[in-house]
């Protein structure tokens, strides 16, 4: 076990499961790219692997992680639902596709989370509770360990809470020092939904700020690390994608540190609200690929 992976801590889930709180994300990694890269990221340490069927790449995680030679149950795999395919018939198929594309047979066939990616509110006749039902399908028949859902909101939280008999085990959302995306995030702390972080450097928009900057300077680490560093201390799951060894390794090296109080706070008061959100606005994205 390398030292690096001795330090990654869990985070116990509402269904009696773990999550690695760090691990590496994939998205808009080539799918012809993603195996090597997993592969890498695996020696380096990592054991969590973030992916989803829009990312096109899910074939090159199980590659990657075969190629690790590390054993399936060594490596948390999470994937999403694509939005084209909430319909619960839909949603099956495209489920069956994401087993059969990670590639494992028998006992290994599985994924460890599997959220539905964004919630459409403005289409399928604004039902995504059905969606939510055929997921607790997937959990029930163990194809899934956990389900969790994406870029929902409190009134779509609200909703699943009201309609349905499972609370989501995570909620994947945009969180970062300009998004602080607090409402979200206290509902799920109140109601046993633990927190991933996409989109934890904002795109790298934050690592120029002087905050942040004066940070790093002063505890000798990158602007990244701090701000990944500043995850892990608020409790968030984070999964910075590289395919840059360098940073690769940097973005794993966040446990021999901490922020103090004030410097965490100064971070934390970057918050802008609504204004610093970058990504779509999940009551009205409306996306599905052709």
């Amino acid at each position: 076990m390398s030292q690096q992976l001795s330090k990654v801590p869990t985070i116990a889930l509402n269904d009696g499961t773990s999550i690695p709180q760090l691990g590496y994300g994939v998205f808009q990694i080539p799918p012809d790219g993603t195996a090597a890269a997993v592969k890498t990221a695996l020696e380096v340490g990592y054991r969590h692997i973030d992916t989803a069927e829009m990312y096109q790449n899910e074939k090159g995680v199980g590659e990657g992680v075969r190629a690790s030679g590390l054993d399936r149950s060594q490596v948390y795999i999470t994937s999403k639902l694509n939005n084209g395919f909430h319909k619960p018939d839909d949603a099956r198929r495209a489920f069956d596709a994401t087993i059969s594309a990670l590639g494992f047979d028998g006992d290994d066939a599985y994924v460890d989370l599997f959220l539905i990616h964004w919630p459409l509110p403005t289409l399928y006749d604004g039902d995504y509770v059905s969606t939510w039902k055929t997921l607790e399908e997937f959990a029930k028949d163990g194809r899934t360990r956990s389900i969790g859902v994406s870029n929902f909101q409190v009134a779509h939280l609200d909703r699943l809470a009201a309609e349905t008999g499972t609370v989501p085990a995570v909620n994947q959302i945009e969180v970062h020092p300009y998004f602080g995306n607090n409402e979200v995030r206290a509902y799920g702390a109140e109601h046993g939904i633990a927190t991933e972080a996409w989109s934890p450097i904002a795109q790298g928009r934050v690592l120029g700020d002087p905050v942040i900057t004066g940070v790093a300077e002063k505890i000798g680490k990158s602007p990244a690390q701090v701000v990944l560093r500043w995850h892990i201390q608020r409790g968030d799951i984070v999964f910075p994608k590289s395919v840059t060894l360098q940073r690769i390794k940097d973005n794993l090296a966040l446990f021999d540190f901490e922020l103090g109080a004030a410097d965490f706070d100064a971070i934390s008061d970057l918050d802008k609200g609504e204004a610093g959100r970058i990504g779509p606005d999940p009551d009205v994205f409306d996306y599905v690929p052709a």
